[in-house]
């Protein structure tokens, strides 16, 4: 923990680095990340379960010095699931406070309710192959706004059908961006790239850029 942070005003974190955004809609700004330690999901394809446990006590205002000795202007909040530690949502207001352009990465499992109107919210809805579809928040679809965007990771047709239902139900394309996305490794991009065209989706087709320059590389 850093000197002087209480333990009201802390948060634990697993690292906080400088990369290019590599998904949604700020893709490819330099952006600083801020990984907070802990998720009460286990999805099948968790690409970050490094940050599961672990981690270090850190104050908010040593994060935000952290962050801008980076000198970017874009800051992603992120995990594991950021708001499964409550005092996100001080963080996430004072990020805003400080003029940075926030977005938030959520699983939707969690209540984001309380998060400040500021902040893009990005909300990764889990599929059936995730093993943990049972776990989304349905209400918080109702609290998006504009600004804010879905997310689906689709690890076959079946994901694919589901996330398809999905949207439709909820008429997403009239809340907000929907984006598309394959799991690495498993479902070929080509493939759903030609499903999303065949059907004429509304969405947004997404690539990690970030594995697709780096790899699976944690920190980037």
């Amino acid at each position: 923990m850093a000197p002087g942070a209480d333990a009201e005003s802390r948060l634990r974190i697993s690292e906080i680095f400088l990369s290019l955004q590599g998904e949604a809609d700020a893709v490819g700004w330099p952006t600083v990340f801020v990984r907070l330690t802990g998720c009460p999901l286990r999805c099948r394809w968790c690409d970050t379960a490094y940050a599961f446990e672990g981690g270090q006590w850190h104050g908010i205002d040593d994060i935000l010095a952290q962050v801008a000795q980076h000198g970017a202007r874009h800051v992603c909040v992120t995990g594991g699931e950021p708001l499964a530690q409550r005092r996100c949502l001080v963080l996430l207001q004072r990020l805003c406070d400080a003029g940075y352009a926030v977005s938030l990465e959520t699983s939707g499992a969690l209540d984001v309710g309380g998060v400040d109107a500021r902040v893009r919210k990005v909300l990764d809805l889990k599929a059936p192959g995730s093993g943990e579809s049972a776990r989304n928040r349905w209400e918080n679809l109702a609290l998006l706004r504009a600004q804010d965007q879905v997310k689906f990771v689709l690890a076959d047709r079946g994901d694919y059908d589901w996330a398809c239902a999905v949207l439709r139900e909820y008429g997403l394309n009239a809340r907000c961006m929907v984006l598309f996305s394959p799991v690495y490794g498993e479902l070929a991009p080509a493939d759903l790239a030609q499903w999303i065209l065949h059907d004429k989706l509304d969405v947004r087709f997404q690539l990690q850029l970030h594995k697709l320059l780096w790899g699976e590389q944690p920190g980037r």
